[in-house]
């Protein structure tokens, strides 16, 4: 008779965590388990995967009989659910945060400054002081800061900080005059260089225009960006994200990737899009597919078609509701954006544009159309971002195919000024979930980290309640576009993996898909709303290895 290897999880850690040891068949029980599926949310008890990380099975007790050899897990009657997937997220910007000046949730112009300050003396021999994350709509004048306010407390070093959704800039003086940047420079296409009422330049720079500040960094290396790398991969895994889709990498980072999956150091899924139509992709020059292992794929190319809403960037069809002179800055002309979707998709690659504003959507669409012969691609082109749609063309992204990769936690970090920016009639079109999921269209969700933080449970409470984390509004903004907890799920799984042509694989536990999964402290489809975003992450499992505990990791 054979003999049943019976162990807990956590006898497991010494030696999963190193992925020293395999086994032939392992059957996890005692689970509260649920997974998307093509025919709806399904619920199990057990599941099974085998020695090479795929699934064999999920159900009740009656798997155990079909594996008798196999090692037993106990679960410990914790709710278990697929990996998750942020369908748009910057990887490497995520690590760099972390090591740079960060300035999420400052408070007012005063705050962020002082927090500048403080950077500043921590970090003396820090040629360039870089950073992120300041957002002058939720501070108590809402108006961009100024070069001289950092000057007050750092006029020596240059000093760049990009705003929390990465389309503007705020520079000091010596960071402009390293720029070359004076009253008399003039715009760049696509970007916009904030002047006051005499003509000066203030050290804000919009979009396109960051270029000018950008081009005088100081150069990056590979050791840096693995770096930065492998400390965002932790992160997320410790958070349950299982895969990652990083919206824009460039030559060096698709260098580092490759680099990783070769060493076995991609603990992730990561499907890469390059940034640009440009001498990137053509280095690329084609598709790279389930690379190391399936960890990683570079099939994608990433466009901007416009700005952020913010910031007033965003490409509107009318002018701004609180800005009569200003209709955003689009990117490109359409016949630009035409000719690049028609470059990557005629090399194989998967496009994703990103599009904030109505004008900027709506331009996307329109190079998709074209690309695509006015039907739906195999390719399965993406809207990046699909925040701002004018209702007329919600309807084209079924017609196209083209998925909207929308973000939950913009519209819950947009609400206190988004309809200001375009009212109440145009409202109606954006963060339009439900009108978009009535259409036909597929949704993927992600969180823009680090525009927005990276921890998914925070876009999956934002997409079923429309609420900000403080509970506000009450009875959620907007809420008839709320999605419910399955429809929520699914974008963060299965959508996600359908987004990147991967949902034969991924996305859900599934016979002969890969064992990606979390185990968590509390059931998502129990709790009350508002403790999704409190839920926490015990394990995090990719391909049938233990790559995260949360006991271990205290």
């Amino acid at each position: 008779m054979t003999t049943i290897k019976h162990v807990s999880i956590a006898s497991l850690l010494a030696i999963t965590l190193t992925h020293a040891v395999a086994f032939a068949d392992t059957v996890l029980l005692n689970v509260n388990g649920y997974t998307s599926s093509d025919t709806g949310m399904q619920s199990f008890t057990v599941l099974a995967f085998d020695s090479s990380g795929r699934i064999l099975a999920t159900g009740g007790n009656e798997v155990l009989a079909r594996y008798p050899d196999a090692t037993l897990l106990d679960g410990n009657a914790a709710t278990l659910l697929p990996g998750l997937t942020d369908a748009h997220a910057h990887v490497s910007g995520l690590g760099i945060l972390k090591a740079n000046l960060d300035l999420i949730g400052s408070f007012s112009v005063a705050n962020a400054v002082a927090r500048i300050a403080e950077y500043a003396a921590e970090k003396p021999h820090v040629a360039w002081i870089t950073g992120r994350g300041w957002n002058q709509v939720i501070w108590p004048v809402q108006e961009f800061p100024t070069a001289s306010d950092i000057d007050a407390v750092v006029s020596t070093r240059p000093v760049w900080l990009r705003r929390v959704d990465g389309h503007a800039g705020w520079a000091n003086s010596a960071a402009l005059k390293i720029a070359g940047i004076d009253d008399d420079t003039p715009d760049p296409v696509g970007g916009k260089i904030i002047r006051d009422e005499n003509g000066h330049a203030t050290g804000v720079l919009i979009d396109n225009a960051m270029a000018l500040v950008n081009s005088k960094l100081p150069a990056t290396d590979k050791d840096s960006v693995r770096e930065a790398i492998s400390a965002a991969i932790n992160a997320l895994l410790a958070e349950g994200i299982t895969g990652v889709h990083d919206a824009g990498i460039n030559l060096m980072e698709a260098e580092v990737y490759l680099s990783m999956a070769d060493n076995d150091q991609l603990d992730l899924r990561i499907y890469a899009m390059i940034g640009g139509a440009g001498e990137v992709l053509d280095a690329v020059a084609e598709p790279i597919r389930k690379y190391g292992n399936d960890r990683l794929e570079i099939a994608a190319v990433k466009l901007y078609s416009d700005g952020a809403l913010g910031s007033r960037g965003a490409a509107m069809i009318e002018p701004y509701s609180d800005d009569a002179e200003n209709r955003g800055l689009p990117f490109w002309t359409q016949q630009e954006l035409n000719d690049k979707v028609a470059k990557a998709n005629a090399m194989g690659f998967q496009v994703g544009i990103h599009a904030i504003g109505d004008l900027g959507n709506r331009m996307a669409l329109d190079a998709f159309e074209k690309a695509q012969g006015g039907k739906p691609s195999p390719l399965r082109n993406r809207v990046e971002h699909a925040q701002i749609i004018a209702l007329e063309d919600i309807p084209r992204f079924a017609e196209l195919g083209v998925v909207a990769s929308m973000q939950a936690t913009h519209a819950t970090s947009d609400k206190n000024m988004a309809v200001d920016r375009i009212g109440p009639e145009r409202i109606l079109g954006g963060y339009a979930w439900q009108r978009l999921l009535d259409s036909g269209a597929i949704l993927a969700n992600g969180s823009d980290f680090p525009v927005e933080l990276s921890n998914p449970f925070h876009g999956l409470y934002a997409s079923v309640t429309r609420r900000g984390r403080d509970g506000e509004p009450d009875g959620g903004w907007y809420k008839d576009q709320a999605l419910s907890r399955s429809e929520a799920l699914h974008s963060f799984t299965l959508g996600a993996a359908y987004a990147a042509n991967q949902e034969d694989r991924l996305g859900s536990l599934e016979v002969g898909k890969w064992a990606d999964f979390i185990l968590i402290d509390r059931d998502y489809f129990e709790v009350p709303e508002s403790e999704i975003d409190d839920i926490r992450v015990l394990q995090t499992w990719v391909g049938g290895e233990l790559v995260f505990d949360f006991e271990a990791s205290k």
